[in-house]
């Protein structure tokens, strides 16, 4: 394991032992900065579910009230006047076979991946790439549509996915340190309503076990939710 610098240990002092309020533990983390850049916010949270199960599977989207901070780079997998309208949109990158090939080499330097309903069969040829890094384009997150142009924007303009791990976990970003404490308060909120929302029927007892909040760098905090 990695040893935390002494600025961490400081913070690590001073860190509430207890779950606190949403405002406390946002007020926390922005006075306890890990790092000199503009560090990510991440929401990590505990659910009540079975990740072994496929009827427990947590899967949706949520759509940051504030945006994510972040140049959100998005790919989408079609062609002819698809491609275009994708392209106009703002796309990244845009194409198909070409594209297929240079993702079956190994390449996802991207955040979100779109493909039009013609295009999955033959975007299912690199499920294995894009599978394990939670990639792959599915219609449950609006990421198998043929209005690639609104899925576009609203990729970059604050939509983002999540599932829940093997481990029973979701960790989603929430925005960026430098956001005003509100602004993130806000998008936080947005995030555990979405995860909650997505509460499978067949999970039982308390869904939202516990919630966590932290820089990149920095000290965890746990805060209060409820369900």
């Amino acid at each position: 394991m990695a040893k935390h610098s002494k600025k961490y240990q400081d913070a690590l002092k001073k860190a509430p032992q207890t779950a606190v309020s949403l405002t406390e533990a946002v007020a926390f983390i922005k006075a306890n900065p890990g790092a000199k850049f503009d560090e990510t916010v991440d929401v990590g949270i505990r659910l009540g579910a079975d990740p072994t199960k496929s009827d427990q599977a947590v899967r949706g989207v949520v759509h940051l009230p504030h945006g994510t901070g972040k140049h959100v780079r998005v790919v989408v997998f079609a062609a002819g006047d698809q491609a275009d309208a994708a392209t106009a949109a703002g796309a990244d990158a845009v194409g198909l076979d070409d594209l297929l090939e240079k993702v079956k080499g190994g390449w996802t330097d991207f955040d979100v991946a779109i493909a039009t309903t013609d295009a999955m069969k033959q975007v299912r040829t690199v499920a294995r790439v894009l599978g394990p890094r939670g990639l792959m384009p599915n219609p449950k997150t609006g990421t198998v549509t043929d209005d690639v142009a609104t899925a576009v924007k609203a990729a970059q303009a604050g939509k983002v996915d999540f599932r829940m791990d093997r481990t029973g976990n979701v960790c989603v970003p929430a925005g960026k340190l430098s956001f005003e404490a509100n602004k993130l308060e806000d998008n936080i909120r947005a995030i555990i309503e979405a995860v909650n929302h997505e509460r499978p029927a067949a999970a039982k007892g308390v869904f939202l076990r516990a919630c966590t909040i932290s820089s990149t760098m920095g000290v965890p905090v746990r805060v209060i939710v409820k369900e």
